[in-house]
């Protein structure tokens, strides 16, 4: 994977940049977890933060990407969302066990449909959710955010992964 691990033109117009840069530090994340067991993408290795696992870190960000694009921009449902499900704190981090594998196809499926959203809309267009300040922001606010949040965590992954078997590297 580490090969397909391109960033945007340097002369890209807009939109091409800011979705690059997202789906680099998506793809980053993936590589993160491949070669993964189950059993290492559940382990924590970070005491004081439980969920700060692979596992936690796919969850937490397949989520994240349904919040911004599915609930604050497009006005959609937010209890399909387990931070508001009443499933608890964090509810978006915890994955009850489920393998890395099954994590995996719904982030990438998650990711799809963002793409879908950002594709059909103007970096113009104004999120729809009526009960979030940030419902009222644009898509380009928007997926800024989500590109500073996958960045993040992105960065997360690539400690847990160190700590977890010592594999490292950025490309």
């Amino acid at each position: 994977m580490a090969s397909e691990l391109e960033r945007p033109p340097l002369l890209a117009d807009e939109r091409t940049a800011i979705v690059g840069w997202l789906e680099l530090q998506r793809r980053i994340l993936r590589w993160k977890c491949e070669g993964l067991s189950d059993e290492d993408a559940h382990r924590c290795v970070v005491a004081t933060s439980p969920a700060m696992t692979m596992a936690g870190l796919l969850s937490h960000m397949r989520w994240t990407e349904h919040l911004w694009l599915e609930v604050l921009f497009l006005g959609g449902d937010k209890t399909q969302h387990p931070v508001f499900d009443g499933s608890g704190e964090d509810g978006d981090w915890h994955t009850g066990g489920r393998p890395l594998a099954e994590l995996l196809a719904e982030y990438e499926a998650q990711c799809a449909r963002s793409d879908e959203i950002v594709a059909a809309a103007s970096l113009d267009d104004v999120g729809r959710h009526p009960d979030f300040r940030t419902g009222g922001a644009n898509l380009r606010w928007m997926l800024i955010h989500l590109v500073e949040e996958t960045g993040r965590h992105a960065g997360h992954a690539d400690i847990v992964r160190e700590l977890l078997d010592g594999s490292k590297g950025y490309y």
